[in-house]
């Protein structure tokens, strides 16, 4: 049976103060385990700092996509790790394209129809987990959202406010 590591020291509290001020949650979460790491390996302070951005990237990565996948509000939490293509109709060829999301940079539509239970929302929800900024809605919600906003012609801002970057 092996022990467990000890624990790095906490951090000064000034420097953990600075870190909040600054609003750094995952560096300030893994600078006591880098800064510890680095002392006993003697780590070059560039690389000490590299590691503590990269981890605050990575960090602020994580928590973005997490809320534009609240925020997209999908109905079941379908992605492609799940996706069965002895299952799909959909040609592999175009599922591949589809799945790169480059048509997404050339501006093109994409328009899924078929009959119930074809997997178009299994589909849809899977491309949409790939990080965009995503809004769903049901036929019915889409169509009372139209009949709100028509009146005063702010329906593109209304879907546009529904997958809209958050405020961190």
């Amino acid at each position: 049976m092996t022990a467990a590591a000890p624990a790095p020291p906490p951090l000064d509290a000034g420097l953990e103060q600075l870190l909040r001020r600054m609003r750094l949650p995952h560096m300030r979460r893994i600078a006591p385990e880098v800064l510890a790491t680095a002392k006993a390996q003697r780590w070059d302070p560039a690389e000490v700092l590299r590691a503590l951005l990269a981890e605050e990237v990575t960090g602020r990565d994580r928590s973005a996509l997490a809320t534009r996948r609240a925020r997209a509000a999908f109905p079941t939490g379908k992605t492609f790790a799940a996706w069965q293509d002895t299952l799909s109709s959909i040609p592999a060829p175009t599922l591949a394209a589809l799945r790169t999301l480059e048509w997404l940079g050339r501006h093109e539509n994409l328009v899924v129809c078929g009959p119930s239970g074809t997997g178009k929302t299994f589909l849809l929800e899977a491309l949409g987990r790939a990080g965009k900024h995503v809004a769903w809605f049901t036929l019915e919600q889409l169509g009372v959202l139209i009949r709100r906003h028509r009146a005063d012609d702010s329906v593109t801002r209304a879907i546009g406010a529904s997958c809209a970057p958050t405020s961190s």
